[in-house]
């Protein structure tokens, strides 16, 4: 007969107590119908053992039956299931025995942030280049990679700010060779390190140099630039003029070389402009032609240009699609403490030539009537010749 529980009586009324005889009948017909499972345990060792358990706080009885035993709750599946598989699969452990990192509890972990390069004997000045700039650039030309400049950003940082330095210093000895040239901020002059690799066969990141350009308008513009690039080894630069100009400046150089090829003639025929870029030949105007076209026939035209005949006079000019003259400067030179003096030179040398540039693609209104005036007294001149002959 089952017993109601006395914790379902309503208040008030009184629970009766359970019969004694009613528990015993119970035991028997549980014992009679071998419904419960027979213990692993009969002897009396373990009968004692069973009790001590119990005796010591041991809330389910050894001799319970596995059967009777409700789970406290259902084994986890699905999702959850999985992400606990998948956190203790090989290798993605949360934990692991026989890991140990060394450190004891409350223990700090200092890394030291890498430095830069100590500077040495030869300390850091405006006016020069250190030695320390070229040697991360000879590094980052062996070491072209993110990773590694990454690892070495503190020697990229010092030598970037010695270039910095350096550039402002040298636009201050410009612009009194050029008064044209404005004094613009540094960030408008110098080229960044990072390539464009987007359209280029050459995937390395980095430029091995640093570089600046000067001109009207800074390093970008139509007018023509002084340019200045320092490099590992014997590669640094000094030059300056139309560098890959667009159709439009490409056309004016045409059009004033047809027209008048004796003002250009007459600028590279200047003496320092020879001895400084020219490989020093003598003053001899097909010399001083053939050498600037020489400099220049990287990317020139194999034919004659559109509109111009195949046999003009000065048809290997006509081709150019550059205009730039320059020279090279060994280490030696570029660490030498003189080496703002002798760009501002090889500057001062390169401003005729300059000058006529700008003149011809850019040209002021007085420079332009100037030149249309000459270009008209020179056609009449002709006129006059060809009446006279015929």
């Amino acid at each position: 007969m089952p017993v109601r529980s006395r914790y379902f009586a309503k208040q008030g009324k009184e629970i009766p107590k359970d019969d004694p005889s009613d528990s015993k009948e119970d035991e028997v017909s549980l014992a009679e119908s071998g419904s419960g499972d027979e213990s692993d345990f009969d002897d009396d060792g373990s009968s004692e053992s069973s009790d001590s358990h119990n005796e010591e706080g041991n809330g389910r009885d050894d001799y319970e039956s596995e059967e009777l035993r409700k789970p406290s709750r259902k084994p986890t599946t699905g999702k959850r299931e999985k992400s606990i598989v998948a956190t203790q699969s090989k290798g993605n452990e949360l934990w692991r025995h026989g890991v140990s990192a060394g450190l004891g509890p409350g223990t700090q972990v200092v890394i030291k942030k890498p430095k830069a390069r100590p500077a040495g004997n030869t300390p850091y000045v405006d006016e020069t280049i250190h030695p320390n700039t070229l040697l991360f650039l000879g590094e980052l030309k062996e070491n072209n990679d993110r990773q590694w400049l990454k690892m070495h950003d503190p020697d990229f940082r010092q030598a970037e700010k010695d270039w910095f330095s350096f550039v402002e210093k040298l636009t201050e000895r410009l612009v009194e060779v050029d008064d044209t040239v404005p004094e613009l901020p540094v960030k408008d002059i110098i080229f960044r390190i990072y390539r464009d690799v987007r359209f280029s066969s050459d995937p390395t990141p980095y430029k091995p140099h640093f570089s600046a350009a000067w001109s009207r308008t800074g390093r970008k513009g139509p007018y023509a630039h002084y340019y200045v690039q320092v490099s590992p080894g014997n590669e640094s630069f000094v030059g300056g003029g139309l560098w890959h100009p667009e159709a439009a400046p490409t056309a004016a150089m045409r059009r004033d070389i047809d027209r008048n090829s004796q003002r250009l003639k007459t600028v590279l025929l200047e003496q320092r402009m020879r001895d400084e870029f020219l490989n020093g030949c003598s003053k001899d105007t097909a010399k001083a032609v053939k050498a600037f076209v020489n400099a220049n026939a990287a990317n020139a035209l194999k034919t004659k240009p559109k509109g111009y005949d195949a046999d003009h006079a000065d048809i290997e000019l006509l081709r150019l699609r550059n205009f730039t003259v320059g020279t090279k400067l060994d280490e030696s030179k570029i660490l030498d403490e003189n080496v703002m003096n002798h760009m501002a030179e090889l500057f001062s040398s390169m401003k005729p030539f300059i000058s006529y540039l700008n003149s011809v693609v850019m040209p002021d209104e007085a420079e332009s009537s100037s030149s249309d005036d000459e270009t008209n007294v020179s056609n009449s001149a002709d006129e006059e010749s060809a009446g006279e002959d015929g």
